[in-house]
């Protein structure tokens, strides 16, 4: 939940406006607006990756950045970048030893985004919809309570798009809760319990 979040860039630039936000416990909620509106600055803040001008945010009950709440949470913000000269497991090895996660943990998480056949693939050769996905499974390696997704089917063809929204609505069952942003007004349709729509850096709709 965010109350008053504000992001300045200096005198002239406001990126996002005096936010009040609220994402309830296991339901998929679209953070819906147009490219510019404010969508990925209010991720990054959520994270603890860029600090808020002015307001408040709690993530998980904690602040932030928080390394209580951070271990809870996967995210992926904008494009998924990764080493192009491991595989996709060997990738998901080296993020798993940063996070202190067990390694047991990888075969699930390729199996949830269908990736197992091409684990053992090198990065470099996935296509555009592969790479999207092995993010996804970087996101899932802690068994998250709360997924944030940031357009994540950003540049993929049709059926890439359809797989895409297909493994979010299998990801945002139970307790789990998914907190999507997306330009599109068809995905979240398609996908999303709750919506709220951002406009210039404020909340227009909900």
């Amino acid at each position: 939940e965010t109350d008053g979040l504000t992001k300045r860039y200096g005198e002239g630039i406001v990126a996002v406006d005096k936010l009040a936000l609220r994402v309830k416990r296991g339901e998929v909620y679209g953070f819906l607006g147009p490219n510019g509106a404010g969508k990925t600055t209010t991720l990054r803040m959520l994270l603890g990756l860029i600090r808020p001008t002015s307001g408040t945010a709690h993530v998980l009950g904690h602040a932030p950045g928080d390394a209580a709440g951070l271990r809870r949470l996967g995210a992926m913000v904008e494009t998924p970048a990764f080493y192009p000269y491991l595989s996709g497991r060997d990738n998901l090895k080296v993020l798993a030893r940063y996070a202190g996660v067990d390694e047991g943990r990888i075969a699930p998480a390729l199996a949830q985004v269908d990736l197992s056949k091409r684990g053992d693939d090198t990065f470099g050769t996935y296509s555009l919809g592969m790479k999207q996905r092995l993010g996804v499974a970087a996101t899932l390696l802690k068994d998250p309570e709360l997924l944030i997704l940031d357009e994540p089917t950003n540049g993929l063809d049709p059926a890439g798009m359809a797989e895409m929204r297909d493994l979010i609505r299998s990801l945002g069952r139970g307790n789990r809760t998914v907190l999507l942003s997306s330009h599109l007004m068809t995905e979240v349709e398609q996908i999303c319990d709750r919506v709220g729509v951002i406009s210039g850096g404020r909340l227009v709709a909900e």
